[in-house]
Formats: C-alpha cells, sequence, structure tokens
C-alpha cells in the first residue's frame, strides 16, 4: 500500500496499489498521513506510485462506501484527507512528486503538495470532481497556490489536461522524458545546500513573513550557526562543505 523506504539522507515513499492506479482509501490516506508526520532527519521526500499512474485520486469503492454515510461520518472522512494533505504540504524536508501516468482528482491535490513536483510526458492530471457531481473542495487550498486563477476554469470544467499543461499552469515544475533522470538531478541539487538552510527556506516560502526585524533575525541567525559558517568557510576555502559528504 505503501512502501516507506530509507535511502542515506533520502526517503522514499511509494504508492503501491498499482492494480487501482494508487487511488486513495482509508488505509492509503492513514499510511501517508503518518508518513509525512514523521519523517526524521530526511533531507528529502520523494513521493512516487508503482505502476504506470501516480495516483487517479479516490478508490472507487472508497466512493461507494461514501453513499450510507451520513453527513457527519462524510465530514469526518474528508477531514481525514484534508489531514493528510496538509501532513504533505508542511513536512519540514522538501517533498519532490515523481509523476506518472494519471494524476486525478485528490491525485493532483497531492502533486499541489509537494514543493517540486517532475512530471513525465504521459501525465495526465485533471480536477475531475464536479464530473461526480461533487467539488474539489478539500484539495482546494493546497490547489490555489499552485495554480491561481486557472482554477476557475479547470475546477468547473473538470477536463484532463496534459503535462505541459500542468507545467503552464504552475501545478508542476518540470515536464520530462526522462523522469527518473529529473528526479535524480531535483535530489542532487537539493543535497548540494545545508540541511538546516534548506528547512529554514522552506519554512520561508511558507509563513513568507513581512516584518523586517523578523527576518533579520532568521537570516543573522543561520548567519551565524554552524551550518552558515561552515558554508561561508567552505566558499573562502574553495572547498566542498562537510554536508556534501
Amino acid at each position: 500500500m505503501l512502501k516507506v523506504e530509507r535511502d542515506g539522507p533520502i526517503l522514499r515513499l511509494t504508492l503501491t496499489r498499482p492494480e487501482r492506479r494508487n487511488a486513495f482509501d482509508a488505509a492509503l490516506i492513514a499510511a501517508l498521513h503518518g508518513a509525512f508526520a514523521d519523517v526524521g532527519d530526511a533531507r528529502v521526500v520523494v513521493l512516487a506510485g508503482d505502476g504506470p499512474s501516480f495516483c487517479a485520486g479516490a478508490d472507487v469503492d472508497w466512493q461507494r462506501a461514501s453513499i450510507d454515510l451520513t453527513f457527519d461520518e462524510n465530514v469526518a472522512d474528508a477531514l481525514r484527507l484534508y489531514g493528510m494533505l496538509a501532513a504533505v504540504d508542511a513536512c519540514p524536508a522538501p517533498v519532490v512528486a515523481r509523476v506518472q501516468g494519471y494524476a486525478l482528482g485528490g491525485g493532483s491535490g497531492l502533486v499541489a503538495c509537494a514543493d517540486i513536483a517532475v512530471a513525465g510526458l504521459d501525465a495526465i492530471f485533471g480536477f475531475t470532481e464536479v464530473r461526480l457531481g461533487i467539488i474539489p473542495a478539500v484539495i482546494s487550498p493546497f490547489v490555489f497556490p499552485r495554480i491561481g486563477a486557472h482554477a476557475r476554469r479547470y475546477f468547473l470544467t473538470g477536463d484532463r489536461f496534459d503535462a505541459g499543461t500542468a507545467l503552464r499552469i504552475g501545478l508542476v515544475d518540470e515536464v520530462s522524458d526522462d523522469l527518473d533522470g529529473a528526479v535524480d538531478r531535483v535530489i542532487g541539487e537539493l543535497l548540494q545546500s545545508g540541511p538546516e538552510a534548506t528547512r529554514a527556506a522552506k519554512r520561508l516560502t511558507r509563513e513568507r513573513p513581512a516584518g523586517g526585524e523578523e527576518l533579520a533575525a532568521t537570516a543573522a541567525g543561520l548567519r551565524a550557526g554552524s551550518e552558515g559558517q561552515e558554508g561561508l568557510l567552505a566558499f573562502l576555502e574553495k572547498r566542498e562543505p562537510t554536508w556534501h559528504g
């Protein structure tokens, strides 16, 4: 269901329901939430899907079961999905999504939660909920920062769209015909940066503090810290910093 592998500084989380196109059900949502709630000291988290698709949204059987739920039970179900997506979005380490095949509905929402999303040429996206008479309400807080006003079209039409369109509207950051090579290159770029600095930079992009004093204190704290000192000395001495291993 969810394969968790630690590869040195890299944590690899792989959805393993290829027979269901890695669609969400309650168990997978819980597993993802738990995995992203505690990534330890990982410097990069890679989120991928086994088989031909990344994640085709909600599992059909899970959706069918929701027909018999009460309003309050539906609310609880939606909150569990929201909690999982929030855990991915708030993961302290950078999250890289490796996206191939279908990434529909909640799958597109999951892509939106990643810091860097790399898509293969075959990737297909879509906020298809309206085709079922529902809306992408739960994933919307994570999608809006990615695609902005483009949601006014794609949320309403439920159109599926290709990787090139996903790149144009900001849902993904890169499209490649060598998906593994592109993901490996992004991982390599992230590992060039200081571990503490990378996490601090992610907090900065999420929190966006506006006060000059707070920003100055943050910058000074990192500059005066051991990692900042090591980085500056390595630059001046024309050597690799210690975190390069």
